[in-house]
């Protein structure tokens, strides 16, 4: 009996060895057996950095002695804007419609409406949109829709202290920056708030300098286009570009695009330099609504304007193709009186508007928001090279009243209401509802603005009138550094 099972032992040991080779093979072949194998792309792996990150931070926390007051924004914002009435700089001729004639409608058939009204339903439409390409073929990069760049959301992060700010000295700058806004002229005393550098959770950003910046924008323009808020980022950029020096090699090119100051006028409606060595243009028009402006009756020297809600400003749709990065704003011109003051009557499709929705504020704003983004975003398959952002909302700091009730920003002590911002999304909803589905990027800055309540101009303003505060604009250096360099990360 021994002897007999010998045979079969080796038997079954050979059949056991030809059907473990059989496994083997078509485990390797078979692409059906390999699926159950998770793939080097599906194993989570853990990044050193994410410990060098946290050790610096718990390092960070040590210092201070106390963990940072965070700060979860509404996803909205109020709607603010239609209050205000800080006393900004006037409309002046060279923004009404002149030489550029009339510019088409935002919308390809006279713009009745329905586009607005239809955003939602169409919005797989929307996201079918395709990034043009560049000479070689290749899709333009850094088009998307939001604030997130890569996976980074610049929007999202804290405000630190930073002893080598700030980036150019408020004395200095007698260039580029008015002396209403230069907080180091006037009689402030604190300054700590021109110390703070916003820092984006999770993101690796390039620091800013003059040379780097230059560097990217090599034969290339940049244009800001909006109302006072714009006009202070522009000075704003123009100090960090020079360090605050005078450069007299600086070339002042605003005759190039009609920027010249008309006969008894306070100032021209906007500026543009240009840096010779990189032939970088640097430009800033005022258009605080964004909307075209035509007289409607030429002759009369006291006439109303229509405010084309549909339609851009002559000046963007003339000198567009002249761009390579775009930044826009409005918000705070859109109110009952300034718009009375300024005799400006809302026209939609080339006609007075007799919408009932569209006569409100926050109507009227809504659709000249939507329809300008559109109409850039029609316009970006034309110049595949251009960069659009729309920025969002500056905040207001009115605190116990509005600017003519004797309304207040007088804290001194930054951060005082937290330091860091946690939530994802906007805190103007309007803007990024308005650039979604779009290839305009979202330059999203109201919420980390919101902390910095101590910034503003306050009752130091050189313009001041007694009990009246300017808690609307930006002491510089100041707040408006820091847009700059979210949008210096995103070129």
């Amino acid at each position: 009996m021994k002897g007999g099972l010998k045979v079969p032992l080796i038997s079954l040991i050979l059949i056991g060895f030809v059907c473990a080779s059989v496994i083997i093979l078509a485990y390797v072949k078979s692409p059906f057996l390999s699926y159950w194998t998770p793939s080097q792309d599906r194993v989570f792996q853990i990044s050193p950095d994410y410990k060098v990150k946290d050790e610096e931070v718990l390092r960070e926390r040590s210092r201070s002695g106390q963990s940072e007051g965070n700060v979860n924004f509404e996803s909205s914002i109020s709607n603010s804007s239609t209050k205000d009435k800080v006393t900004e700089e006037p409309i002046t001729n060279t923004e009404i419609e002149g030489s550029a004639g009339i510019p088409p409608s935002f919308t390809q058939k006279g713009g009745d409406l329905k586009a607005l009204e239809e955003k939602n339903s169409s919005r797989e439409q929307e996201n079918e949109v395709t990034a043009p390409l560049n000479s070689a073929g290749v899709a333009i990069e850094n088009m998307t829709s939001d604030s997130e760049d890569h996976g980074c959301n610049y929007a999202k992060g804290r405000w630190v202290t930073d002893d080598s700010r700030p980036l150019y000295s408020g004395f200095h700058c007698k260039r580029w920056l008015s002396a209403m806004w230069a907080c180091r002229l006037t009689q402030r005393t604190d300054f700590e708030y021109e110390k703070l550098h916003w820092r984006p959770r999770d993101c690796e950003v390039e620091e800013f300098t003059g040379v780097k910046f230059l560097k990217k924008m090599e034969n290339k323009t940049l244009a800001f286009i909006g109302d006072s808020l714009g006009r202070q980022q522009f000075q704003s950029l123009m100090c960090m570009i020079t360090g605050g020096e005078d450069r007299p090699d600086v070339l002042d090119v605003g005759r190039d695009y009609g920027l010249v100051k008309a006969r008894h006028a306070v100032r021209p409606d906007g500026w543009a330099y240009r840096f010779p060595r990189t032939q970088t243009t640097i430009l800033y028009y005022w258009s605080a609504s964004l909307c075209n402006l035509t007289p409607i009756n030429a002759s009369n020297p006291l006439t109303d304007y229509a405010m084309h809600l549909d339609r851009p400003p002559a000046f963007l749709s003339r000198f567009l193709p002249r761009f390579d990065v775009l930044v826009l704003n409005t918000g705070h011109h859109w109110n009952r009186g300034k718009l009375n003051a300024n005799r400006w009557v809302m026209y939609v499709d080339g006609v007075p508007n007799t919408n009932r929705k569209i006569a409100d504020i926050n109507g009227a704003k809504n659709l000249t928001i939507h329809s300008i983004i559109k109409w850039v975003d029609s316009q970006l398959p034309k110049h595949p090279g251009l960069k659009a952002f729309y920025r969002s909302i500056s905040p207001r700091h009115f605190f116990n009243g509005d600017w003519n009730t004797g309304g207040t920003c007088n804290n001194t002590t930054p951060l005082s209401g937290g330091k860091e911002v946690l939530q994802d999304e906007s805190s103007d909803a309007g803007a990024a509802e308005a650039v979604k589905g779009t290839a305009v990027k979202l330059l999203d800055i109201t919420a980390l603005s919101q902390l910095r309540d101590e910034g503003h101009i306050s009752r130091y303003s050189i313009k001041s009138t007694p009990g009246v505060q300017d808690c609307l604009h930006w002491c510089l250096p100041g707040v408006p550094d820091t847009w700059n360099e979210v949008l210096f990360a995103q070129l």
